[in-house]
């Protein structure tokens, strides 16, 4: 598949070095020249492109940057995609961390919700809550004993299954979050978050989140 990756970060950086060594042919991105991201073109055989290019007839695009970075994507840049390629957004909020406060956020509606107004399309959450070195050396093949799960959340259809496939070609077990409505489940703080648990507990983990956003992830 066509793979565009905006940002390059542990997740992003991750991301590319594991789906260009599955075969896929990936085009990266960050926020700066092409050429600041030569090395990791050569590691892994991506292609190193501007922003505003890395979605351009790509089956699948995944955004990964910081928060606080939606709002400057330029309007459309996932619009260039194939029709019906999938959205994966991997954000995380971080308000006191890094990311300052974002009021729509800090008054209930969930981040990838507020990721897909910005970016003009629904997104589909994971990855987001993963230790990206975990990420990069803990996938399993299917079946595998206690092979670690990861939840997706987003709207049901074709696009949802192909993000379900792409996970399981990474080596982990896709777990259904419900709807992109629900992806509060997985945010920064819940019970999944930073956890590496199997397929029931993913599941468990989602059924006991608490809607109340904890402490240290909210705006001081």
């Amino acid at each position: 598949m066509r793979i565009g990756i905006i940002g390059a970060g542990m997740i992003g950086g991750t991301l590319t070095r594991k789906l260009a060594r599955l075969g896929h042919e990936v085009r990266v991105a960050n926020s700066r020249d092409p050429q600041t991201l030569a090395e990791l073109a050569a590691e892994t055989g991506a292609t190193a492109v501007w922003a505003e290019d890395a979605a351009a007839d790509a089956d699948v695009v995944i955004v990964s940057i910081p928060q606080k970075n939606v709002p400057d994507l330029a309007p459309g840049i996932v619009s260039k995609a194939i029709t019906g390629a999938p959205v994966i957004e991997t954000n995380n909020y971080y308000p006191q961390q890094r990311d300052g406060r974002i009021d729509a956020i800090e008054n209930g509606t969930p981040e990838s919700v507020w990721v897909a107004d910005h970016l003009g399309a629904p997104v589909f959450k994971v990855f987001n809550g993963i230790f990206w070195k975990h990420l990069l050396e803990r996938g399993a093949p299917s079946g595998t004993d206690g092979r670690i799960a990861l939840p997706v959340a987003g709207a049901d259809g074709p696009a949802k299954q192909l993000v379900f496939d792409l996970v399981d070609q990474l080596g982990f077990e896709p777990v259904d979050g419900g709807t992109l409505d629900d992806s509060w489940r997985q945010q920064p703080g819940t019970p999944v978050y930073g956890k590496d648990y199997d397929a029931e507990g993913v599941r468990t983990a989602l059924a006991e989140a608490p809607p109340e956003r904890p402490a240290e992830f909210r705006a001081s």
